[in-house]
């Protein structure tokens, strides 16, 4: 890994967690929304990532000499974007434009809970990103500071 690897990783690692909470207030929106351009009630939306570049390097440790097993990661990326495949909530209420015939409405099956605990998972990796990304300036500067 070069000098900017552990910079270029946290920065991919930020992007992913922005998106995953971009997707998450998403969510959370649209809880209520029962009509989509698709047809059918909204569907939850989730990112799905990936290693970044290469696939994880896994150094086997030197079994004479004990040693350790060490991991070159490259950073994250996103595949792509999944809908949910959980059936709707269905809700009694004739009233509703969106009721069928026996006066049920087709609701985002979207637990809020799960969701708000999803947006705050996702904003302390992105607090530990930015943290990783701040020791390393830290130590460029010490570096350079050193060099004087």
């Amino acid at each position: 890994m070069g000098l900017f690897g552990g910079m270029d990783a946290s920065a991919s690692g930020m992007t992913a967690q922005r998106l995953r909470m971009d997707l998450t207030s998403n969510n959370i929106a649209n809880i209520n929304t029962t009509r989509t351009e698709d047809g059918g009630p909204y569907r939850r939306q989730a990112p799905i990532f990936k290693a970044k570049g290469e696939e994880t390097k896994f150094k086997l440790p030197d079994l004479a000499g004990g040693g350790t097993g060490q991991q070159d990661g490259q950073g994250v990326q996103v595949e792509g974007v999944q809908k949910s495949t959980k059936p709707p909530r269905l809700v009694h209420n004739p009233e509703h434009p969106d009721a069928d015939e026996s006066g049920y409405v087709e609701k985002p099956n979207i637990d809020i809970a799960s969701e708000m605990v999803d947006m705050i998972s996702a904003s302390r990796a992105y607090e530990a990103n930015v943290t990783a990304v701040n020791s390393s300036k830290q130590m460029f500067n010490s570096a350079l500071e050193i060099g004087r």
